[in-house]
């Protein structure tokens, strides 16, 4: 019963049609006629103009969008449990050419105008200190919280009174929007928002994520870098035709409720032991070693966290059966 990352979750029936479908002749590249629509395709789930590119990993679009926006001698300030912090190889330092990370604290690994200012407020002016030249945030967070518009906008009117670029990985941006019932546009681009990492392949995709970006220069520029990256696909039809099935009728949300809903029910289960609220499909349980074996026994699949706690995730094609007999069997702990 696999509860250790939405990543190992199943590819969407509707995301295997679209591939099939795309499997004839276009436009290598990106001059194909998905490819095409991508643009639309985005300006209408946000209501504004966007720019769009495939790429084939979470890593590749975080990184490439970061590229565009902090050259190699500046930084970017980071939660410092950001997933380009922690789980991302250096990859941000080798797509930058050698930008560094400057890391900020706060609670449920959501940074604050406060803490952000704590970290590049000490900053000197001139060539002997690295200058900040964007803000990344996480949503939802590393530790499953989710930023409320009125959040992402703070952070969003902060950076720009900063003359700072603001980033978001939302590889579970779908997760957030469910949870929050809001419009995207609000809080992503409408708060301020430059580029957007839009997850697929944790929602029901299998190779293709999306870097979304609400600024046409930087778009430009992601481009040419994508190809010196080595993430210009020859077919890129493949990786513009799930994504394009993601957004089909909504499939990107109804998949993303369908996981929140699944994470519901194994919190029933899970009483005083949660670390941080359930606000997307993520759960941080207190849990002790022995505790962790006995589910193991079980055929419960998770992640531990540090020493004394257990990270549980929900998919959206998580079993309801699973996930009942996951909270009886924490209850009965």
């Amino acid at each position: 019963m696999q509860f250790m990352s939405d990543n190992a979750a199943a590819v969407h029936p509707q995301v295997w049609a679209a591939l099939l479908a795309a499997d004839a002749p276009d436009a290598p590249y990106d001059g194909d006629a998905l490819s095409a629509r991508l643009d639309a395709a985005f300006a209408e789930v946000f209501g504004r103009p966007c720019w769009v590119l495939w790429v084939a990993s979470g890593t590749a679009a975080n990184c490439l969008a970061l590229s565009t926006m902090v050259p190699p001698q500046a930084a970017a300030v980071c939660h410092r449990l950001a997933h380009i912090e922690r789980d991302e190889g250096g990859a941000p330092g080798f797509f930058t050419h050698g930008a560094k990370l400057l890391l900020a604290e706060g609670d449920g690994a959501k940074l604050t105008p406060a803490g952000i200012a704590a970290v590049i407020d000490p900053i000197k002016r001139g060539v002997h200190w690295v200058q900040p030249a964007a803000v990344s945030i996480t949503q939802a967070t590393e530790l499953g919280r989710v930023y409320t518009p009125a959040e992402v906008t703070e952070i969003g009117l902060m950076a720009q009174g900063r003359r700072l670029w603001l980033h978001m990985d939302g590889a579970r941006f779908a997760n957030a929007v469910a949870f929050l019932g809001c419009e995207p546009a609000a809080v992503s681009c409408n708060a301020g928002v430059h580029a957007l990492s839009f997850g697929c392949i944790k929602n029901g995709g299998m190779s293709a994520e999306a870097i979304v970006f609400f600024d046409e220069g930087l778009a430009e520029i992601a481009g040419y870098r994508r190809k010196r990256a080595g993430h210009l696909q020859s077919k890129g039809r493949f990786l513009a035709a799930q994504i394009l099935a993601m957004l089909e009728g909504k499939l990107w949300l109804e998949n993303a409720m369908a996981a929140n809903e699944a994470a519901a029910i194994v919190s029933h289960g899970a009483a005083d032991r949660l670390l941080e609220p359930v606000e997307g499909n993520q759960l941080f349980l207190r849990m002790s070693t022995q505790e962790r074996a006995k589910l193991r026994e079980q055929g419960f699949a998770f992640y531990d966290q540090g020493a004394d706690g257990a990270r549980f995730v929900t998919a959206w094609d998580s079993q309801r059966e699973h996930c009942q007999a996951l909270a009886e069997a924490i209850a009965a702990l």
